[in-house]
């Protein structure tokens, strides 16, 4: 693992644009961590599905499209996530009654077992998150401002901005 300033110093040394980099890293070593728990408890579930299969928890019946809205995901990431949950047995999709291009997803009992079984680590990560959160300064809203940033102007629009600009000097 790298030093602390080794890493602070990537910003330096490769500029603002190592973010994604690191961002990158963060979440694969959450995710790690997250694998980890759930391998010493003996449960198979991947992290990436927490998010979908947390929005199918309170037994709502959703589709694809209410999910990755509420999710603020790609409408494919959900696709992939679902076909993954339906794989593993934990959730079944269904023809939409009132919009038969629709499938509308709920937990299987199998998927209503798991989530029993795995609500008190769901409630103890949550804490735990919410700790980093707060020893980090609110690093989720340091988050938010970036993905609104980003919903103002892409990194791609900036970066073609500034290379006009160089282009014209």
């Amino acid at each position: 693992m790298k030093t602390d300033e080794a890493r602070e110093g990537s910003i330096e040394a490769y500029g603002a644009f190592a973010i994604g980099g690191r961002l990158r890293r963060l979440s694969d070593r959450i995710d790690r961590d997250a694998k980890s728990i759930y391998e010493k408890i003996g449960v198979q579930f991947e992290q990436r599905w927490f998010p979908v299969f947390n929005c199918l928890r309170a037994g709502e019946a959703l589709n694809v499209t209410e999910i990755a809205d509420r999710l603020g995901l790609s409408h494919v990431s959900v696709s992939v996530i679902r076909k993954s949950l339906e794989n593993a047995e934990l959730v079944t999709s269904k023809v939409d009654e009132n919009d038969g291009r629709r499938s509308v997803l709920t937990l299987t009992a199998k998927g209503k077992a798991l989530s029993e079984e795995l609500g008190p680590l769901f409630s103890a990560l949550d804490l735990a998150a919410a700790e980093l959160n707060k020893e980090a300064g609110n690093a989720i809203t340091a988050i938010a401002r970036l993905e609104k940033a980003l919903d103002r102007r892409s990194i791609s629009a900036r970066t073609a901005d500034f290379l006009e600009q160089n282009q014209t000097r």
